[in-house]
Formats: C-alpha cells, sequence, structure tokens
C-alpha cells in the first residue's frame, strides 16, 4: 500500500477536493430533485461519504489509528464546506460525525475507536447521540436512563427523546446515569451500544415538515458488554462537554457554508430595491460574523487549545443568523414557503420549519445566553 500523501494545505486541499468534485460532479449528484425524502437523504449521505472516503479526501484531519490520514481538524472542515456548498449532503447529517468522531477518540479505548470510528466516517454506518431525556430539558445532567452493573456487562433501562436518526444508526453513544439520582454530573457513564440490540424500541417523531428525523428510544434490560463503555465508570459528564465544544466548531462550518449558500439562492430571486437589500445586507453581516468567530474556533481547536463555555457564542451567533436567514426568504418570497409549489419550493418550506428550531436544539438559546453572562462576563447568579 502506497505511504500517505504529505499533508496538504488548507488551499491546497480545498483546490484538490473543488477539482475532484468537478469531475465527478454527474455521479455524485443527488438523485432526486429538491430536498428529496429522509430515506433517499441518508442512501445519498452513505454514497458521498463512502467516495470522500475511498478517494482519501475524508481521511484528512483524523489520526492515523482510526485509518485517517492525520493533519489539523481545519481539514475535515474544509472537506464539509465544500460537500454541503455543492448542496450534495444534508449540512447537518454530514456534521454528526465531527459530534460523535472525537468524543470516541479522545475517550474510548484505542481498539474500540480503531474497530468502529472508520466505519463511522467512511459511511459504512451510522450513528446515534442518545443524550436528551424526557423532562430533563437542557439539563443534561438531570438524565435517569439508568445503566447497572451485572458482572461483566450492564443492563440499562429508560428512555431517549429526540433522537437524530436513530432509525438509521447502527450505533448510539449514549449516557446514562451509573450514580446515584442526586450525583448529576458524578454519576453519568458513556457507553457506545449496538441499536439492533434486544430491548431497544424506537418510536418516531414527527416535525413540523412532516420528517421523521428524530425518535424517542426506549432500553428495556438492553444488555451492553463493559468493552463498550466510553471512559471511566461515571466520567461521561466529561465526554458530553468535550462533545459540545466539537459540535460547535467544524460543524458549524459547515452549517455556515449550507446558510451561505441558500443566501446566494435567495438574493437570486430578490426584488431589486433598498428594502430588501437592507434586509440581506443584515443576513449577509450576520453570516460574515459567524464565519470569523467559526473560523477563530475552528483555529483554536487546530492549535490544540481546549475549547469550552466560550463556544455558546458560537452557538448563540448561528442560530440567529439561521433564523434571520429565512425570515428574509419568507419575507421577500412568501409563496415560495406558505403555498404548494415544486421541489424546490417544498425544500425551502422545509428550511424555513427546520430554522424555527435552532435555538432550540444543541442548547437554547436562553441556557447559552446564561452560560455566556455567568462563565464568560462573570456578572452572578441572577
Amino acid at each position: 500500500m502506497p505511504p500517505d500523501p504529505p499533508t496538504p494545505t488548507i488551499d491546497g486541499l480545498r483546490s484538490d477536493l473543488a477539482a475532484w468534485l468537478d469531475h465527478n460532479a454527474d455521479e455524485l449528484a443527488p438523485p432526486y430533485a429538491g430536498g428529496g425524502s429522509l430515506d433517499e437523504q441518508m442512501q445519498q449521505l452513505k454514497r458521498v461519504k463512502a467516495r470522500l472516503w475511498e478517494a482519501g479526501f475524508s481521511r484528512w484531519g483524523w489520526p492515523e489509528s482510526v485509518e485517517g490520514r492525520g493533519g489539523p481538524p481545519s481539514l475535515r472542515a474544509v472537506v464539509g464546506e465544500e460537500v454541503v456548498a455543492r448542496d450534495l449532503v444534508v449540512s447537518g447529517f454530514f456534521s454528526m460525525t465531527e459530534v460523535l468522531a472525537p468524543s470516541l477518540i479522545e475517550f474510548a479505548t484505542p481498539d474500540l475507536a480503531a474497530t468502529y470510528v472508520p466505519r463511522l466516517l467512511s459511511g459504512a454506518e451510522m450513528w446515534c447521540q442518545g443524550f436528551s431525556e424526557p423532562g430533563t430539558g437542557s439539563d443534561l445532567a438531570a438524565l435517569a436512563c439508568r445503566a447497572t452493573p451485572d458482572g461483566d456487562r450492564w443492563r440499562i433501562d429508560g428512555q431517549k427523546v429526540w433522537t437524530s436518526l436513530s432509525q438509521f444508526a447502527a450505533r448510539c453513544v449514549l449516557l446514562t446515569r451509573t450514580g446515584t439520582p442526586d450525583s448529576r454530573h458524578r454519576g453519568i457513564t458513556a457507553f457506545l451500544v449496538d441499536m439492533d440490540t434486544p430491548g431497544i424500541t424506537l418510536r418516531p417523531l414527527a416535525i413540523m415538515s412532516g420528517s421523521d428525523e428524530f425518535a424517542e428510544v426506549f432500553f428495556d434490560d438492553v444488555e451492553v458488554s463493559d468493552d463498550r463503555r466510553i471512559g471511566q465508570v461515571d466520567g461521561g459528564w466529561a465526554l458530553a462537554m468535550a462533545l459540545l465544544p466539537y459540535e460547535r466548531s467544524t460543524s458549524f462550518w459547515h452549517r455556515n457554508a449550507f446558510l451561505r449558500q441558500r443566501l446566494g439562492g435567495i438574493v437570486a430571486d430578490a426584488p431589486d430595491d433598498e428594502h430588501s437589500a437592507a434586509l440581506l445586507g443584515d443576513v449577509f453581516a450576520r453570516l460574515h460574523a459567524l464565519r470569523c468567530r467559526s473560523r477563530a474556533t475552528v483555529r483554536r481547536l487546530d492549535a490544540g487549545e481546549t475549547l469550552g463555555p466560550e463556544t455558546s457564542i458560537d452557538k448563540v451567533l448561528v442560530a440567529d443568523a439561521e433564523q434571520a436567514l429565512f425570515d428574509v426568504a419568507r419575507e421577500l418570497a412568501p409563496a415560495l414557503i406558505s403555498l404548494p409549489g415544486d421541489a424546490a419550493s417544498h425544500r425551502r418550506r422545509d428550511e424555513y420549519l427546520y430554522s424555527r428550531a435552532a435555538s432550540i436544539y444543541g442548547g437554547t438559546g436562553e441556557i447559552q445566553r446564561n452560560i455566556i453572562a455567568r462563565r464568560l462576563l462573570e456578572l452572578g447568579d441572577e
């Protein structure tokens, strides 16, 4: 097997990838009009990820221990940016790899990470994230899904909710309660659970657009081997806190590429008047601020810095920019969102509806602003 090529520069990788995407445009193009169904989107995601892996592009930015080629995380941020900007995949689905793989690499045993992470990176498998629970809202430390030790195994009972794409997932990065109910942060343990394990039941949850992107997941005496534990017993809170910064770095770089691409489409359809120009200018400024902030965050990740509560700023910026963009889209072309139309109109309507949740998923805007006020500005608890 020939040795890997030398680590490219960001501009070099972008140029090589753009040329490759141009050459393979017909093969990689989605085989559906508009946004496609959820099943079609997932098949397209699997196909594009597999081709990027085979060509070596999506190996950059990942360690050799999981069959990557090494290099800084900004390299994989660029790969996602180029793919998302061409509408080849749904940005949020593509970016789930950025959320789950780094945490497994950091906290799981080397053997566990080496066995399973390449399957996620290559598109051979899809995973889901079992964090949220009914009644806990944004208070992740209050989770109640319990894992009870049983020799060299664990038995898991409980429920998760708003579990994205769990019906397509081969595995779930699952947070469980292993300490006492009042131990909160100190009593949480993470596992990599096979989704076809007996005792796991899914119940789809439809969102406003009608898509079943989410599900409730029930665990009824589910057996998991201790070698599937991620990190230390009662040490799962550290994984959860490490996961969020990854979600708000490379993933947000991808999201910004998607939003800028959509802004271009809105500009093309917008009336040529001062009112429209003012609205579009405001959205452009928000996206530019997000891009600058996200660039700084990715650079810090490249430098090996530990990301923390300051990424709440990134979350606020991306939610505000996304909602502002689709608000303008609706104001300038209301019929495209409010009335039945072709596949492109249907997609824009779905994206507008999805944007309403941007200030909720991944940490509500209120919680993020509270973190900024208390932990960054030191304004106190009130």
